[in-house]
């Protein structure tokens, strides 16, 4: 009786196994990917406004340097295009410039110098971290000079000279980007003549410190 027993618990066993060698393999655990956004592309043409202020220096030949200030406010239209993580451009821009200053050193009825507009066209080099751009900046500049003293009828003139300056731009939402620079910008010397004083030769020299922040659109 007892080999009988033991011949049927055997036997169920071996059913058992070979039933569940027939049952089909349990699917392997499906882990979804976790959501990876796209790295932010700077390649394309954009707009802007930007604004800020600056200080500088003038000097006349009959004056010691005086400290210039004032503020700026104007428009930017650009190209960038991003190779890897590199990103080359060009920028050009047009302020509206209350920048101005004088002194009586030298000059006892007081002599100013004042600035109304000022342009740039620069190069642009920048490091793409995704929605972030530091940059570099250089190129030519361009501004309306304005020489003038009381008792005289003063000069003006539109000098070029050069730029050169840093930033760093980032992309807030949709196309829209943010940006704040410093940039310093010398516009060389003009001759204001017998029109700022009593020689016929009397230099005036223009340099600024700009600080601005902007807003562009990206198309």
């Amino acid at each position: 009786m007892k080999r009988v027993f033991l011949a049927g618990v055997a036997l169920m066993a071996l059913t058992g196994a070979a039933a569940a060698a027939d049952l089909p393999l349990a699917p392997a655990p499906y882990y979804k990917a976790p959501y990876a956004a796209p790295y932010y592309n700077w390649t394309g043409f954009y707009l802007g406004v930007n604004g800020g202020g600056g200080f500088g220096t003038s000097a006349w030949d009959s004056t010691s340097s005086f400290n210039l200030i004032g503020a700026l406010a104007g428009g930017t239209i650009g190209y960038n295009y991003q190779y890897g993580r590199a990103v080359i451009g060009a920028e050009g821009d047009i302020d509206w410039s209350g920048m101005k200053g004088s002194t009586t050193a030298g000059c006892a009825t007081g002599c100013q110098t004042s600035d109304s507009w000022l342009s740039t066209v620069r190069a642009r080099l920048g490091y793409a971290a995704d929605r972030f751009l530091p940059y570099v900046t250089g190129g030519a500049a361009f501004g309306d000079i304005s020489a003038s003293r009381p008792g005289f009828v003063g000069s003006s003139t539109t000098n070029a000279g050069w730029t050169v300056g840093a930033g760093i731009e980032f992309a807030i939402a949709g196309n829209w980007t943010a940006k704040a620079e410093y940039l310093y910008v010398d516009l060389g010397n003009f001759n204001c003549g017998l029109g700022c004083g009593t020689t016929a030769v009397n230099h005036v020299s223009f340099s600024d410190n700009i600080l601005r922040g902007g807003f562009n659109y990206r198309f």
